[in-house]
């Protein structure tokens, strides 16, 4: 019962400035998380992506609470992680800013079939992961957590887009080129 109360009270009180500017260098890619429910589809960009197993595939995604896209993500039991690339800028700007759920945010956007079906995989990304709902968590925060089992996955060529929450400086990739961060 007291581990219960040490937990409940440090997660109420605000995170020192050492907690901000560790957690800040920690590096996280970019991905449009997209989802579809009946005629309902929606993509956002997102930061907080990592893989929890290998054996079944799975990753996670944090996701900040009141998203419009976690209903869909909720009803349909399915989700599509699309990796953006250094250089991608439209998909970034465009899926940056939440969108109404009335507007399809993909018109203009070629498609990658869906396995699951009705999960848009943006076709421009540099990889994506299609996956099955496993888990969808509280974690008592400002975010909750979504967890999928990977049934169809792809990378191409590039480098991903990377950023950190600092702001801190990224380290050089191996061809001397500074790597795109935010």
């Amino acid at each position: 019962m007291a581990q219960s109360k040490a937990a409940s009270s440090a997660s109420s009180d605000a995170p020192t400035p050492e907690v901000v500017s560790a957690l800040g260098l920690v590096p996280s890619g970019k991905f449009v998380l997209t989802a579809q429910h009946e005629d309902r589809r929606a993509g956002m960009l997102v930061h907080w992506v990592q893989q929890v197993c290998a054996q079944p595939p799975m990753i996670s995604v944090a996701v900040a609470k009141g998203k419009p896209i976690m209903p869909l993500i909720s009803e349909s039991r399915k989700f599509a992680l699309c990796q953006l690339g250094e250089d991608d800028r439209l998909m970034h700007r465009k899926f940056a800013q939440d969108s109404d759920l009335s507007d399809d945010p993909f018109l203009g956007f070629d498609l990658h079939p869906s396995k699951l079906g009705n999960v848009p995989i943006m076709a421009g990304s540099l990889a994506y992961f299609e996956c099955e709902l496993s888990c969808h968590m509280d974690v008592e925060g400002d975010h909750d957590l979504f967890v999928g089992q990977v049934h169809a996955a792809r990378s191409g060529d590039g480098t991903p887009r990377v950023c950190y929450t600092s702001g801190a400086a990224q380290p050089e990739p191996s061809d001397s080129t500074a790597a795109a961060g935010e």
